[in-house]
């Protein structure tokens, strides 16, 4: 909070303290050197419970009056203080989450329902370290792991001091030492076997006792307890150990904890030897310095080693330098600051329930006399032609559009709620081609996103693609690494001469169990098909996994548009040189620019009116939902195999957009054979059908086709950005060849 006092003036609002005065009152203490201030509430001691809550309500009012009326950010360490500012019309509310306090020894039975209040109100979430992330992460939108830091420098100087406290000085060495907070965190039992096995080791603590009696403690000649000491004095103790120790007890209270004192200890040079602490294995566990053990035999054994290793010297330190590096408290403040800063701004916050993506250019009549070119939809190939040959190529463009939007089935919009949807199901835009990339950052910032999906299998939610996790999960194995997950999905896989169909490639990879778990079902639902009816290209690039990857795509590129697709779209579709007509169909205004070269990316078939009949293509219908949660799903899509399930998918887009607010919109998707046409259904017979009207499209130079429903073919965004690009330089060529020739 000192960092934080830099910029702001820091309040912390203290418990309250009894008084036998009649009156409420504030007590003000500075801390030297920052805009920190503690600020003690001292309530009547007579008072009730509701008597004490309305009065400190109105303490707290009184701070903000007195400090100013401009919104504050109000910080919860605590959710068993909400109840006295849920009333304040804050600019932001952080909740910092350091432990389940739930789980604490006397701790109020209000605390979970305060702290379900509280996240529905904060703004964003800071948890203690990783594993209380993972356990609260599906709670809020907005939460973020911060591990404890450590003062590098102030702990490092233990390595080189000599004088050791008066009050340490006279135990025998070696000293065994641990500092914090003695309750019911530690494992009581434990201390008292390594003093009992080892009666030569001083063990050092220091720090308060709290929630436990005194009497309860262990007490041997050899156990020596100090007291809370100063901060600015730690050091000196912990030079005159020779190691730290972390006893806690495996309970409820040490589930969730990510100790503040292992960086600490190693800071000052010293082995640390812990109970098997989640947080504490998971970020320490491979450096040499750090031994864990689970029971008394095992703990005085690690001890015995730490003491082999030696504390404040030794090639171990390098490591623990080079990690200790990385986890400054200046990083913590830098990071928590643009977390907050993020939540401050109007663009992240959630739009007013009326706001809605109409767009400065989503309806413009045609104004010109003449127009060279005339583009049929307003998707990503219609968009990035018109861009191009409206800026770089100086002609005038009129796009046009059935549906009242531009976009495509890339469109998204806010909803009634103020959530930003997309209308036509998840779009996720990832490449490998920095230079589509680089092109489409013309017109938008980016928000980094990584694609993960789950599929529900037997009431297990399991990585796709399948992974050895995947693989671990469903059949409760325990593949350590890729050679094993390798060997068991070579033992699964079902060789076959000859692969034909989408069936043959599955089947060939991972066997007929996982196939029918993962693919039969769900290909069944999205094609109308058995996947022995569809050609081998569909399952032919569906990757199988060794590794623990989760990603659903893999590409150097993955990101989101930082303020959605139909603002990029907006920013391409901004130019002088282009008109936008929404609503509009094709053939009704074609004789108004018979002279116009036109780009149809529209379904092929239709622009030639059926000739040869028409091609088949897959639908979808989508289901938006919206929840009074801040989250549904563990990730951004959950796929559902089972033909039991109507729906193929779930999308919770708030996972995808990065958005911010109370509520979560979902959208359930279902395929069907009747609608908008999405996918080409990729069966020989259908492929011959399209060659026909190839064959046409090759014939006419006034026309060109482009994109996927213009060439029949399933194409991500990015090879749809590149397919268009391509034929700008094409139609540029053709344009620089006529004017050298003197044809228009």
């Amino acid at each position: 909070m000192q960092r934080f006092s830099r910029e702001r003036n820091v309040y912390f609002f203290e418990e309250f303290i009894p008084t036998n005065h009649h009156l409420p009152y504030l007590e003000f203490h500075s801390f030297a050197g920052s805009k920190v201030r503690a600020v003690r509430p001292r309530v009547p001691d007579r008072w009730s419970e509701a008597e004490r809550q309305a009065g400190l309500t109105e303490l707290l009012d009184d701070l903000l009056e007195l400090i100013g009326r401009k919104p504050p950010i109000l910080w919860f360490y605590t959710p068993m203080m909400f109840p006295l500012a849920r009333h304040v019309a804050a600019a932001a509310v952080v909740y910092d989450c350091m432990d389940e306090l739930a789980n604490f020894r006397f701790a109020s039975p209000l605390v979970g329902e305060l702290e379900q209040e509280l996240m529905r109100r904060a703004d964003v979430v800071f948890t203690g370290g990783y594993s209380l992330y993972e356990a609260k992460r599906l709670l809020h939108d907005n939460i973020h792991p911060f591990p404890s830091a450590v003062d590098v420098g102030h702990f490092q100087s233990a390595r080189a001091i000599s004088d050791i406290p008066d009050d340490q000085a006279p135990f025998a060495r070696p000293i065994l030492g641990f500092c914090g907070v003695i309750d019911e965190r530690l494992d009581l039992d434990l201390v008292a076997a390594l003093a009992d096995q080892r009666p030569w080791w001083s063990i050092v603590f220091i720090g308060p006792i709290a929630k436990i009696a005194p009497e309860e403690l262990p007490r041997a000649p050899n156990i020596h307890y100090l007291g809370q000491k100063d901060y600015a004095r730690l050091p000196a103790y912990f030079a005159g150990w020779d190691v730290a120790l972390m006893p806690f007890a495996r309970n409820d209270a040490t589930r969730f904890i990510s100790p503040t004192k292992t960086p600490e200890y190693l800071a000052a040079g010293l082995p640390v030897v812990s109970t098997p602490i989640t947080d504490v294995v998971r970020q320490y566990g491979d450096i040499n310095g750090l031994f864990v053990a689970a029971d008394a035999a095992a703990f005085v054994q690690a001890c015995e080693a730490a003491l082999q290793l030696g504390p404040k010297h030794g090639d171990w330190l390098k490591v623990v330098d080079e990690r200790l590096a990385t986890l400054s408290w200046d990083d913590t403040h830098r990071r928590m600051d643009r977390l907050i800063h993020e939540v401050l701004d109007p663009a992240v916050r959630a739009p007013g329930p009326l706001l809605r993506h109409v767009g400065k250019t989503s309806r413009k009549s045609s104004r010109h006399h003449r127009i060279d070119y005339l583009i049929v939809g307003a998707g990503f190939a219609g968009a990035v032609l018109a861009e191009r040959l409206a800026n770089e190529g100086k002609q005038r463009v009129l796009v046009c559009d059935r549906r009242p939007h531009i976009g495509g089935n890339a469109y998204d919009f806010y909803n009634e709620n103020g959530i930003l949807v997309h209308k036509y199901g998840p779009h996720i835009f990832h490449t490998n081609s920095e230079a589509i990339f680089n092109y489409l950052s013309r017109f938008t910032a980016w928000r980094h996103y990584e694609h993960r999906v789950l599929a529900q299998v037997d009431g297990k939610l399991l990585p796709i693609p399948i992974n050895r996790t995947t693989l671990n999960r469903l059949y409760s194995l325990d593949l350590e690494d890729d050679a094993a997950a390798a060997r068991y999905l070579a033992g699964k896989a079902e060789p076959t001469e000859e692969i034909r169909t989408s069936k043959d490639v599955v089947i060939a990879q991972v066997g007929t169990d996982l196939y029918r778990t993962f693919f039969e079902g769900y290909t069944r639902k999205q094609w109308g098909l058995d996947p022995s009816q569809l050609d081998k290209a569909v399952t032919a690039r569906i990757p199988t996994r060794t590794n623990t990857d989760d990603r659903y795509f893999q590409d150097i590129f993955q990101a989101m548009p930082k303020n959605g697709y139909t603002d990029m779209f907006e920013n391409m579709l901004a130019g002088e040189n282009i008109e936008i007509l929404l609503e509009t169909d094709f053939r009704d205004i074609r004789p108004r620019f018979a002279d116009a070269h036109v780009i149809f990316t529209g379904p092929i078939d239709e622009f030639f009116d059926y000739e040869f009949g028409r091609l088949p293509y897959r639908s979808l219908r989508f289901e938006h939902v919206t929840y009074d949660q801040r989250r549904l799903l563990p990730v951004g899509v959950v796929n559902f195999p089972s033909e039991a399930v109507p729906y193929t998918r779930l999308t919770e887009f708030k996972h995808i957009t990065g958005q911010i607010h109370p509520k979560t919109s979902a959208c359930f998707e279902y395929a069907c054979s009747q609608g908008d046409p999405y996918y080409p259904i990729p069966r020989s017979e259908n492929q011959k059908l399209f060659s026909q009207y190839a064959e046409l499209a090759r014939s006419r130079t006034d026309v060109t086709f482009v994109g996927r429903l213009a060439t029949y073919r399933y194409y991500n965004m990015d090879q749809v950005v590149g397919q268009a690009l391509t034929a700008f330089k094409r139609l540029q060529n053709k344009e620089k060849v006529n004017a050298g020739l003197g044809v228009r």
